[in-house]
């Protein structure tokens, strides 16, 4: 794979036309498009639709968390738009991840396209020590994640949502075969903005990530491409 492919760009725009317009700059830089919570609220499939003409796979970035029913429902419509990936949440629990899985490959399998591999997210990048412990959860963030990512698997989920910090716990725990997908990307130098476990994308690729998540890096770039092409570069770097 080359180091370019191990990129997913997070299309954190407000609306299907800037989306587009990222996707465009982005085409040939990056493996992946991630549509996350807010485009896909507002636009729906039209926000999927809108980055297909650039040749790229699609990470639909959802974070499924209720009902074990309510998610299989959920994830049998998102199933049916030919994303690559789908997340739910980890800590909905077994069952929930074991209904998303159903209703994925139900919703593919009537739609006539591939069904998405599951990722489950175990702790986001935002909760640090402190808030994890104020929401009850024991033990720290590393240990939070790779009792989810453990729990994940078991359930039916064909990889992991973390930050740079438990990759390479989770890789070792895991093996090689599950994907490890990783946001809270920041390049050397990068504000962390609202993030608080982060790390840089050779850390994460080194570590043992198998696809890294960037946002605002890319997107509030001058020349998204060539920023693109500076963390394929970093990756790259023994």
């Amino acid at each position: 794979m080359r180091p370019h492919d191990r990129i997913i760009a997070a299309l954190d725009v407000p609306g299907p036309a800037a989306a587009a317009a990222l996707a465009a700059r982005l085409a040939g830089h990056v493996g992946m498009y991630k549509v996350g919570l807010e485009l896909f609220v507002a636009h729906g499939r039209g926000a999927v639709d809108a980055v297909r003409p650039f040749g790229l796979p699609v990470f639909l970035d959802l974070k499924l968390h209720d009902i074990p029913q309510t998610v299989e429902a959920a994830a049998r419509a998102a199933g049916a738009l030919g994303a690559e990936y789908v997340t739910v949440h980890a800590s909905g629990g077994a069952a929930m991840v074991t209904a998303a899985r159903t209703g994925l490959s139900t919703g593919a399998r009537k739609a006539g396209v591939a069904a998405p591999k599951l990722l489950a997210v175990t702790v986001l990048t935002s909760l640090g020590a402190d808030d994890l412990a104020s929401l009850g959860f024991s033990g720290s963030p590393a240990q939070a994640a790779l009792r989810l990512a453990r729990l994940a698997m078991r359930a039916g989920a064909d990889g992991i949502v973390c930050s740079p910090e438990e990759v390479s716990d989770i890789r070792r725990e895991l093996g090689p075969e599950p994907l490890l997908v990783v946001p809270g990307i920041r390049p050397e130098g990068v504000s962390v903005g609202d993030q608080r476990r982060t790390g840089t994308p050779h850390g994460a690729i080194a570590a043992g990530a198998s696809h890294i998540v960037v946002g605002r890096p890319l997107r509030d770039a001058p020349d998204p491409a060539a920023a693109a092409d500076a963390i394929a570069a970093a990756i790259a770097t023994p």
